[in-house]
């Protein structure tokens, strides 16, 4: 499946992607503030590619005029956040040389649609660590809302806890958003 946007493809990863991915991955200002650490080689990211990367609702956000991954969206469901069949978690990244161009927002909204619309989700849950003063915005661009902090959220493929922030979006708030706009 490709979900298509103005700027965007949004399509499930391929090996042929393995490059592309640690060229974005080996950064250090990107895995880490998302929970998982810096790829080391693209072995590494190839590995992760066909091992984490093969679920469903995970895409490779690719520019229209490349065709080519600059980062990742996805839609997790039975996670620490999404508990029930009717819910999903969103996660996301971009390449540094991507950041504050409002891709990921762009990107977000397409999925959003598809979690409310075709996979009629009632509800998508979204966090980020403290200090990710980036992915907070681009939750508020989305309209989620704030709902709690958990002060030692576990952060397992880092082996540490931090501090984060779990917002919500329901069908029916999303309906208003974008009934208004």
């Amino acid at each position: 499946m490709v979900i298509e946007t103005q700027r965007l493809l949004l399509r499930h990863w391929e090996e042929n992607d393995a490059e592309d991915l640690y060229y974005y991955a080996k950064d250090e200002r990107v895995g880490p503030a998302a929970g998982w650490p810096a790829h080391k080689s693209i072995e590494d990211s190839l590995k992760f590619i066909r091992e984490a990367m093969s679920t469903p609702e995970l895409y490779a956000v690719c520019l229209k005029e490349t065709k080519r991954p600059i980062g990742c969206i996805a839609l997790k469901f039975h996670s620490d956040l999404a508990e029930k069949d009717d819910e999903a978690e969103l996660g996301y990244w971009i390449g540094v040389p991507f950041w504050g161009r409002g891709l990921i927002p762009e990107a977000g909204r397409a999925i959003l649609s598809h979690a409310f619309c075709d996979l009629s989700l009632n509800r998508v849950w979204c966090g980020y660590y403290d200090g990710n003063l980036a992915s907070k915005r681009v939750q508020e661009k989305l309209g989620f809302r704030f709902v709690r902090i958990t002060e030692n959220a576990p952060v397992p493929l880092l082996c540490q806890t931090r501090k984060g922030f779990v917002n919500c979006l329901t069908k029916e708030e999303w309906k208003n958003i974008n009934q208004s706009e």
